[in-house]
């Protein structure tokens, strides 16, 4: 009989460590996607632009606000419009995805930097910053320039495989890869790729030495640097930005 208890008592012990490696493990993978998910940093969430400041000030000016869960750029007024008003962000990045929506408006033009230097023999972020395209396709001039101007293009150097703009007024989703490592980026919008590129190799080099950039001191040199939100003089939105670093 005391066989029996004492085997019984085994048996349960064995059950519960059975059931508590389980949960263990469970909880294991749950915690470990839950790092995966959060290797996402907030850039912007609808409620705070404490991430970002305009280009060499250290504040941001009317001229972005806060529309509902939309972070929107309109054109200052008469007068200012020689001022610039790149929004980049505090913190530098190098190797990163970058996931955000934009939403242009009718006949506008707009972009997103990296690799943007605040020194000051720059006035912008864009005689820095390689762009990735924001356009009305149809209605801005930019687009009749060629395809490498036309919304997400590698600006002035690669082309979009095909135009999957949303109609103007709504939202489309972009993530923007720049891997300095692997020496590759690339650009998906709507859930289309739509260019890929050489970065910092001899690729890179030769791929700017045929643009509008060649000679430009500084442009594309910076592996390390600011994203940018371009003040183009259009209205443009933007919402759920977001990075992960590579």
């Amino acid at each position: 009989m005391k066989k029996y208890i004492v085997s019984a008592a085994c048996v349960l012990a064995f059950v519960a460590c059975k059931q508590e490696k389980k949960e263990t493990t469970e909880t294991a993978v749950v915690e470990e996607v839950a790092v995966v998910e959060n290797d996402w940093e907030v850039l912007f969430d609808g409620t705070s632009l404490d991430q970002w400041k305009e280009f060499k000030t250290d504040g941001v000016s009317d001229a972005w606000k806060i529309e509902g869960d939309a972070l929107v750029y309109t054109p200052p007024a008469e007068g200012e419009e020689n001022q610039n008003h790149d929004l980049v962000t505090r913190q530098e990045y190098t190797n990163f995805v970058l996931s955000l929506d934009w939403k242009i408006s009718e006949a506008g033009n707009s972009g997103v930097f990296w690799g943007v230097s605040e020194d000051e023999k720059f006035g912008t972020g864009y005689q820095t910053g390689p762009e990735i395209q924001i356009l009305d396709n149809d209605k801005h001039p930019d687009a009749k320039a060629g395809t490498t101007h036309q919304a997400g293009a590698l600006y002035d150097m690669v082309s979009p495989a095909k135009d999957v703009t949303n109609p103007i007024g709504e939202w489309n989703t972009m993530v923007i890869t720049v891997d300095h490592n692997a020496h590759v980026g690339s650009v998906t919008l709507n859930g289309t790729v739509m260019v890929t590129f050489p970065v910092a190799n001899e690729e890179w080099d030769a791929m700017v030495a045929k643009s509008k950039f060649a000679g430009w001191d500084g442009f594309g040199k910076y592996t390390t640097g600011k994203i940018g939100l371009q003040d183009h003089h259009n209205v443009v939105a933007f919402r759920n930005i977001k990075i992960k670093q590579l």
